[in-house]
């Protein structure tokens, strides 16, 4: 039988992390659980748990969707694996993929793709390429810590400056500042748009729920220095949380206006297969008073489950309190002046393939 090569459990919260528990991924054979053998003694401390960044070749680049509640038909996601740590991540069960953890390994053992400009040159040169925007961070963030050093987002995006090929960005990340000199002028051209995610305005909830991501206010000081600099920028109440961030919806789209934000949108938690547990024990760790009302209304939203995968409800969610924070987001986006996620259509007109080679240059 053979074991799955991960870090063990540590049996608690890690400081700095996200996830509680380094739980098998559900394609593993075996499971671990940690346990007392009564010789560890109180002053015994684990070794924090440090994040692994391994470089990856990938095959392709641009993934593609036909999915009819998504305002985008391609992606692409620079690493795999997050560092933020955000616990209720849908990205998670990826890693079980990779024979991982989608728990601590999703948020330690990050794959960056290396090779991601590279690829995408090829991808825009091929002869049936059609463009359409790009989303960058549709699964995990383009602008988690490793992209400090390894700059594989900038890259891509010199790509799609140079072909002038429309994208957006979502990101939890001020990082998203230093590339401003790159996204403004695409912005001012119409094609280019951010997005930043906040779901809370408490630095204490911020620090348990996304560990390692920017802090609120400093995500809403991203979304003034972008709007500064004449790019439009909304803001992703996402996800919105039953009972632990919901309460926290309309002064962030309050905020978010003040600080230049001009269209909004909201996702309701998803659980889908690993992130279910790994969110329990969140909330059983974190809030044990409130964990049990947390997953009843959670569930009153997906039908009685703890998830629902169809469109048009994965998103939102449905029943009463789904309804309500429907309503609730439509009437404070109409009193601040919001536009809805995703209804302007960037320019693609402007789009040329990149040159391929030396030869090119006699055109």
């Amino acid at each position: 039988m053979a074991l799955r090569t991960t870090r063990g459990d540590p049996g608690g919260p890690v400081k700095g992390r996200g996830a509680p528990s380094n739980l098998e991924g559900r394609y593993e054979s075996v499971r671990r659980e940690a346990v007392d053998d009564g010789w560890r003694r109180d002053d015994d401390a684990l070794p924090p748990i440090r994040t692994e960044v391994a470089h990856e070749t990938a095959k392709s680049i641009i993934a593609r969707n036909d999915s009819p509640d998504i305002p985008f038909d391609q992606s692409i996601n620079p690493y795999r694996g997050c560092e933020h740590g955000c616990v209720y991540c849908y990205a998670r069960p990826t890693h079980a993929y990779l024979g991982l953890s989608p728990g601590l390994d999703f948020e330690t053992r990050i794959f960056a793709k290396t090779n991601a400009a590279a690829l995408l040159r090829k991808a825009l040169a091929a002869p049936g390429y059609r463009a359409s925007a790009i989303a960058l961070g549709a699964n995990t963030d383009p602008y988690q810590p490793a992209e400090r050093e390894l700059r594989i987002t900038r890259s891509i995006l010199e790509v799609l400056a140079e072909c002038e090929h429309p994208f957006t960005i979502v990101t939890k990340n001020a990082l998203v500042e230093r590339d401003v000199d790159l996204v403004a002028p695409m912005a001012a051209k119409g094609m280019a748009r951010a997005y930043v995610s906040v779901t809370n305005l408490d630095t204490a909830l911020a620090r348990k729920l996304e560990p390692r991501a920017s802090a609120p206010y400093r995500r809403l000081e991203t979304i003034r220095r972008l709007a500064e600099a004449g790019i439009p920028v909304g803001v992703l109440v996402a996800p919105l949380i039953p009972f632990v961030t919901d309460r926290f919806m309309e002064e962030i789209l309050e905020r978010a206006r003040e600080a230049g934000a001009t269209s909004a949108g909201y996702i309701l938690l998803r659980l889908p297969l690993e992130v279910a547990p790994l969110f329990k024990d969140w909330l059983a760790t974190h809030y044990p008073l409130k964990a049990a009302h947390v997953i009843s209304l959670v569930r009153q939203t997906r039908g009685g489950k703890e998830y629902e995968s169809g469109f048009g409800v994965r998103q939102t969610g449905r029943g009463n309190f789904a309804d309500l924070v429907g309503k609730r987001f439509d009437l404070a986006c109409e009193r601040l002046g919001f536009v809805r996620r995703g209804r302007e259509p960037l320019d693609t007109s402007r789009f040329r393939p990149p040159r391929t080679g030396p030869q090119l240059d006699l055109f």
